[in-house]
């Protein structure tokens, strides 16, 4: 095959994995493999790249209080960049993640796929605060991603 003839390389998903908080991969070792692995899984076959950022509860409660004017911590945030080939950055507060999959009964380390899934949906452009329509799409995608991941639905 010739150059001229070659078919273009389609570039994979990308996801760069920033540890803020040294305690998740005490608490979840490997946890860099298991985010990027939700990533390039909620992403399919689109060619982008995002960040995935892994705080604790102080950090993310800055963030909530500066940016969405809610002085608590939460689960996930996501900063869409508004570009095609970087979508954004995703923060995950590892208190609160811990504490809900303990509180819901789930295995940190589904919680954090489901967490990762819905925040890369977000910066792809979905959002259930939208409506109800809005949201039973965003939901039955992610379960359909999380059920390809051997994770049941995070819903039941």
């Amino acid at each position: 095959m010739t150059r001229a003839t070659r078919k273009p390389r389609k570039t994979a998903a990308s996801c760069a994995v920033v540890v803020l908080d040294p305690a998740w991969r005490k608490a979840l070792p490997g946890v860099e493999r298991l985010v990027r692995r939700a990533v390039r899984a909620a992403l399919g076959r689109k060619a982008a790249s995002l960040a995935v950022a892994l705080g604790n509860d102080a950090a993310v409660r800055k963030l909530n209080a500066r940016d969405r004017r809610k002085d608590k911590p939460t689960n996930v945030l996501s900063y869409p960049s508004g570009e095609r080939a970087f979508l954004g950055d995703i923060v995950l507060a590892r208190q609160t993640v811990w504490r809900e999959a303990r509180q819901q009964k789930k295995a940190p380390r589904a919680h954090v796929c489901h967490l990762v899934v819905h925040g890369t949906l977000h910066l792809l452009g979905y959002d259930h605060e939208t409506g109800e329509d809005d949201a039973e799409r965003m939901e039955a995608l992610e379960r359909r991603i999380l059920a390809r991941l051997g994770i049941a639905d995070p819903y039941l």
